[in-house]
């Protein structure tokens, strides 16, 4: 018993000389504090004052006494246990003053430790990044532009059922806590992680919501990984329980579901429902909407399209989670588990669906207009009311589609068995195709691969290497083939297609009715309505008769007669060197008869146009051009009025509408006006005019432009042909042809439409060898003329028929009572008369070509 007793008197002792030595060092540490507390004493007395500071010593201490006081009632300072629970009670107060200042240094990013959090009024108004929607002037829906593709959801528009999946599986308890369930984050931490996870719905939502873990929102203390865990995971705690103090469980519900990624590009339930099973929310079924809670676990892992199997396996889960919280009986849920995984993958594309071409021309109108306005386009879930009708849109992508693979077909036999790029001698040009690859990305991407060293493998990979692609095809009914190709073989295959842009537009409000930029967006990206810029042949000669008749120091009218003869003009060039231009007449001939200028307009005589250019001068031509709407640069040389200048096909349509608003140039509008994600008008959009030419020249030129259906031997009488002319209908146009039938042109107008069209190959070398097949009014014309069949066959556009408007205004120069004249034999209109074309022989242009980008194929 003495060896125990003296072992518990060397344990206490060395305890006791424990406590001594822990006593000296607090003693030290205390006159250190001291001496610290002194030092700021005095600075703190020296800056708030001597009293002030000696006020505050002293609540503070007289508070610390009665602290104490309150303290000794219950516990006696002399028990062995005392100095543990002061201690304790100390720590404690630390613990909760370090918790407060570090919740304060989450929410006000103290010295920008921890990153930003948002703020009360984001939380109670969170902005979700919604999809901009365009709608056709009808109302009909024709496209997205999105960061993410997002449209919102009501909460009595989710199914039940859904809900209580999402419950079941990804926080049972959710109907019960504040937004952070302890009880859930207790079984995850003492099972190590194998009960499933502790984040609640209200945690994911936050998480969604306000993108804590982007980059953008980080800290000092959020480059270290670990502390980066904690202070996200901080913050999403945070964020749940100030959600659940601002919003009801089903406002958290609906912002859950509008907010959630699920894949393949689906933002929200809406988007997700329509893209795995192409319904709308309240169409799903239980099994379809286990599918996509079970998403939420691993979108990609859990994908039913790349996945099936395991997201079924996954589905069944979720199925078991809902019987085990009775959600389902046991009996349901087995039924229900043995159902096939089926899906209807419908995916969106922002450029799929009618008027692909304009969407692209929408979104820099609309980009523009938000950088000046504080708008983005693709997250502020604009809906933008473009001015194109849907069913005229419909309309002129079918006649586009029918009239090109006719005259594909054409095409494809005069060509049969050689190659359409040729040069001025039709022989076939070598290096061609070498040329074109060398613009596009997969040699691009090939030449930084093997640069320098290995040149010759970009070659073997172009010419060697077959890939699977899905091409275009007029032949196949899905509209494309699956095939294997090389590069250059694809290069080949696309540049034997003729392309095509046609626009439609009102000539007195400017809007764009319809916009077809080529023959399929999938395949063709590039826009042959704006973007590409081509010679516009016969089609620019109306702006050298307005030139004539507008002008005050011509004064000329369309009585006026001019001698159809050989024009010659000596001229210095663009390289500065004398150079010769004579043109010819598209006949091969001239008829050295006195015409009349309507006659020579509607017949698209060359050399009569060379003679009115060089008397008006080309730079008035080129003045009166602009001033009527054209934007490209005009080279001011003889050849200017047969179109030797490339345009844009929109540019020309907006031009010629001056002829039927009365003198006044309308740029052409593509966008109505523009509401925000509530329906709110932010602003309306109407075009700009101006005075032009005047009314009288205007009225003058549209008479002119309808001698090419009226004056025999008119380019433009194969409209006839078209079903076009009830309600006593009246129209005019313009055809055009460059050289060697590269481009073919058509202009169409009427009083309530004009319409224009372009067809031609990718590139000048790309052509028909016969003006009888390449001309205009056999490539162009059709179009025009079946768009505007359709449209004028359906009853709801029958107020677009009619005859031209009377003008309201006396016509001072004449027009009607040209009389005959000894070198021109009257001649009745012959509706049936043989075009005699408009080919026309220019120069080549001083600008360089708009060269469009190159298809290889588009990868399966």
């Amino acid at each position: 018993m003495s060896e125990y007793r003296e072992r518990f008197r060397a344990v206490r002792h060395a305890f006791g000389a424990f406590r001594r030595r822990i006593r000296q060092r607090q003693q030290q540490l205390g006159g250190v504090r001291r001496g610290v507390g002194r030092q700021i004493y005095r600075q703190t007395a020296r800056l708030a004052g001597e009293e002030r500071v000696s006020s505050w010593v002293s609540t503070y201490q007289e508070y610390r006494e009665r602290l104490r006081s309150f303290i000794h009632q219950y516990i006696d300072p002399d028990a062995w246990y005392y100095p543990y629970v002061k201690h304790g009670l100390k720590w404690s107060l630390i613990a909760v003053l370090a918790l407060g200042f570090y919740v304060f240094t989450l929410n006000y990013n103290f010295l920008y430790l921890t990153g930003e959090m948002p703020s009360v009024e984001e939380l109670k108004n969170p902005k979700l990044n919604q999809s901009s929607e365009i709608y056709s002037q009808d109302g009909v829906m024709i496209g997205k532009f999105y960061a993410e593709n997002r449209t919102p959801i009501k909460y009595e528009n989710i199914p039940k059922q859904l809900i209580n999946a999402l419950v079941a599986t990804e926080d049972a308890r959710f109907y019960e806590h504040g937004g952070v369930d302890l009880r859930a984050i207790g079984r995850v931490v003492f099972s190590f992680g194998g009960e499933g996870g502790g984040s609640t719905i209200t945690q994911q939502l936050a998480k969604n919501l306000f993108k804590t873990r982007r980059k953008t929102t980080s800290g000092i203390l959020t480059r270290i990984p670990f502390v980066r865990k904690v202070i996200y995971k901080s913050k999403e705690w945070l964020m749940a329980l100030k959600l659940e103090r601002n919003f009801t469980k089903e406002e958290i519900i609906t912002y859950y579901f509008n907010t959630v990624d699920f894949g393949s590009n689906a933002f929200g339930l809406k988007t997700a429902a329509r893209t795995f099973f192409n319904k709308v929310p309240d169409s799903l079924n239980v099994q379809e909407g286990a599918v996509l809670v079970g998403l939420q676990k691993a979108t990609t892992s859990y994908n039913p399209l790349r996945n099936p199997k395991r997201s079924k396996e996954r589905r069944n889960v979720v199925l078991g989670q809902m019987a085990k919280y009775k959600y389902l009986t046991k009996n349901q849920a087995d039924s229900i588990s043995t159902l096939p995984l089926l899906t209807d993958y419908t995916p969106e594309n922002p450029y799929s669906g009618p008027a692909s071409y304009l969407k692209n021309a929408v979104q820099d109108y609309v980009k523009k207009w938000g950088e000046e306005n504080g708008y983005d386009l693709y997250t502020d879930g604009l809906r933008i009311i473009t001015t194109v009708d849907s069913r005229m849109q419909k309309y002129a992508e079918e006649a586009t589609s029918d009239k090109m693979k006719q005259l594909q077909r054409t095409f494809d036999n005069h060509w049969r068995g050689r190659n359409p790029w040729t040069d001025e001698d039709g022989n076939e040009l070598p290096g061609f195709i070498d040329s074109v690859a060398k613009r596009t990305e997969r040699y691009k991407t090939l030449s930084r691969r093997f640069m320098p060293l290995y040149p010759d493998s970009i070659m073997y990979y172009m010419k060697n290497v077959k890939y699977k692609m899905r091409v275009f095809s007029w032949t196949s009914k899905r509209g494309y083939d699956s095939t294997e190709m090389t590069p250059y073989d694809s290069i080949a295959y696309y540049k034997h297609f003729l392309q095509s842009g046609m626009v439609a537009m009102d000539p007195h409000n400017g809007y764009i009715r319809a916009w077809v930029g080529g023959l399929d967006y999938d395949y063709f990206k590039y826009d042959h309505v704006k973007q590409g810029k081509r010679q516009p042949g016969s089609t620019f000669k109306p702006f050298v008769y307005t030139t004539a008749i507008d002008d005050s120091l011509v004064n000329l009218s369309p009585c006026d007669r001019i001698e159809d003869r050989p024009f010659r003009k000596e001229f210095i060039n663009a390289k500065g060197e004398e150079d010769v231009w004579e043109p010819r007449n598209s006949t091969g001939y001239y008829t050295y008869s006195n015409m009349t200028l309507r006659r020579a307009l509607a017949r698209s005589v060359n050399s009569i146009t060379a003679q009115l250019t060089d008397r008006v001068t080309p730079e008035r031509v080129a003045a009166y051009a602009h001033r009527m709407g054209i934007k490209s640069p005009l080279a001011a040389v003889p050849s200017i009025g047969l179109g030797s200048s490339d345009v844009s096909l929109y540019e020309l349509v907006g031009a010629y509408c001056t002829f039927i608003n009365d003198g006044e140039a309308i740029e052409p509008l593509i966008v109505q006006r523009i509401e925000d994600r509530d329906g709110n008008v932010i602003e309306t959009f109407t075009a700009k005019t101006k005075r032009a030419i005047s009314p009288e020249s205007a009225f003058l030129m549209r008479y002119m432009l309808q001698g090419g259906l009226q004056e025999s031997g008119g380019t433009s009488q194969s409209l006839w042909s078209f079903d076009l002319f009830k309600n006593r209908n009246e129209m005019g146009g313009k055809t055009g042809t460059t050289s060697n039938n590269s481009d073919g042109w058509f202009v169409g107008v009427s009083e309530k439409l004009v319409v224009g069209a372009w067809v031609g190959g990718d590139d000048r070398s790309i052509h028909f060898r016969s003006t009888d097949l390449g001309e205009g009014a056999k490539t162009a014309l059709p179009l025009v003329g079946r768009f505007l069949e359709k449209v004028y066959a359906d009853p709801k556009f029958k107020n677009l028929q009619g005859p031209f408007a009377k003008p309201a205004f006396t016509i001072t120069k004449n027009y009607l009572n040209c009389g005959p004249n000894g070198d021109e034999s009257e001649e009745v209109s012959d509706s049936t008369a043989t075009d005699l074309g408009d080919s026309t022989l220019i120069q080549t242009p001083v600008q360089e070509p708009t060269v469009p980008p190159d298809t290889t194929g588009n990868p399966e």
